[in-house]
């Protein structure tokens, strides 16, 4: 079993930056892939970002050149830096993960965390 706690959500100004991390915790070795997925109110949740262990990424195209992903291996945690946020970048932020990258970008992770607030707003 895989736990995933996010942190680093929180109110932003428009064009503004923020950093969310996600620990995993629990049996490791079954993640291989790891991702970032959003939702916002009255939408469905919509992946973001994804890295494999190896570093191999996949961002959505409303995010490309403003977010990166990234992992350190050795902390079992995955990161978002979100650059230039826009209002339309609000919405509750997961973090998923798998052993196999299709279902980590095919919504089907076998793990989730709780989420966390991210809210661009002036």
């Amino acid at each position: 079993q895989v736990q995933l706690v996010e942190s680093g959500g929180g109110l932003v100004q428009p064009g503004g930056s923020l950093r969310l991390s996600c620990a995993a915790s629990g049996t490791i070795s079954g993640i291989n892939a790891m991702a970032w997925y959003r939702q916002a109110p009255g939408k469905p949740r919509e992946l973001v970002a994804a890295i494999t262990r190896g570093g191999m990424t996949n961002y959505a195209d409303s995010v490309k050149g403003r977010f990166t992903i990234s992992r350190d291996n050795a902390k079992n945690t995955a990161y978002l830096q979100m650059n230039s946020l826009k209002p339309e970048d609000t919405a509750v932020y997961y973090c998923a993960a798998d052993q196999l990258y299709r279902r980590v970008v095919g919504g089907a992770p076998s793990y989730w965390g709780q989420g966390t607030q991210v809210n661009a707003s002036s």
